[in-house]
């Protein structure tokens, strides 16, 4: 009969594969930007860094001028006692919030929005930046290079947090030992360890068995406990022979 597949098990969401979202911080997005913020600047005071489990930078809390607290992603080289700035007018300091058309060329920036007013979007893990590298005076776009070079045009009222995120070189030192590997992916519910289906044995993965001369591919009708590897695949592995140019 055999048992269900690894994602059909995750999918379920039992009590091995719920992920532990009670012990997460929750969502951490920029709020809508207020009229101060829109005219010139707001400004609010660091208080307090927050360790979430759910993520790999730390997160920071501060004071605005208002009474209101509001959290983000800390800035590297942010501590408690900063003041901070927010809108076109703020100045350009470390964990400050500004506009994409208010900050220079070459100005290193995290947690960028895609469309204004989103939240945050790029460039949001430990270590994590990008870099403004131009933009268009007819269309108000900005151009941003992100860490893989790629260049991105985004509107000039998308906004962004100066400086890198905080906890770079986090993947330096090694795990070292598979248990803790094992309780840090645990910690926000990743697989781990990844085990090759073709090590399995047949009972437990379609994979199993046979490690050689069966088939990886499966049919769009397939059934869902046979659904896996290349669905719908017209080939498979590595292009071999001259490829021939016709005119």
């Amino acid at each position: 009969m055999g048992t269900r597949l690894m994602q059909q098990k995750r999918g379920k969401g039992g009590p091995a594969y719920r992920s532990p979202g009670h012990r997460f911080f929750g969502n951490i997005s920029y709020d809508r930007p207020t009229q101060d913020e829109l005219e010139g600047v707001m400004r609010g005071q660091v208080t307090e860094f927050i360790d979430d489990p759910g993520r790999s930078p730390l997160l920071v809390e501060i004071l605005l001028e208002n009474g209101k607290k509001i959290y983000t992603i800390a800035a590297e080289g942010l501590k408690v006692g900063d003041l901070v700035e927010f809108g076109k007018d703020a100045r350009l300091g470390i964990g400050c919030l500004k506009p994409l058309n208010a900050v220079p060329d070459g100005t290193p920036i995290f947690n960028l929005e895609v469309v204004p007013g989103d939240g945050g979007r790029i460039a949001r893990v430990a270590g994590a930046s990008a870099k403004v590298v131009g933009r268009d005076e007819d269309t108000g776009r900005v151009s941003v290079q992100l860490a893989s070079k790629a260049l991105k045009e985004l509107p000039g009222a998308c906004r962004a947090t100066i400086g890198i995120a905080c906890g770079g070189g986090r993947l330096e030192k090694p795990f070292k030992k598979a248990g803790n590997k094992f309780y840090a992916m645990r910690a926000v519910n990743r697989e781990y360890p990844v085990v090759r289906r073709t090590a399995m044995s047949a009972y437990d993965h379609p994979h199993g068995g046979r490690s050689f001369g069966k088939s990886s591919t499966r049919s769009h009708n397939a059934p869902p406990g046979k659904k896996c590897g290349q669905i719908g695949a017209r080939r498979t592995g590595r292009r071999r022979g001259k490829s021939v140019v016709t005119q």
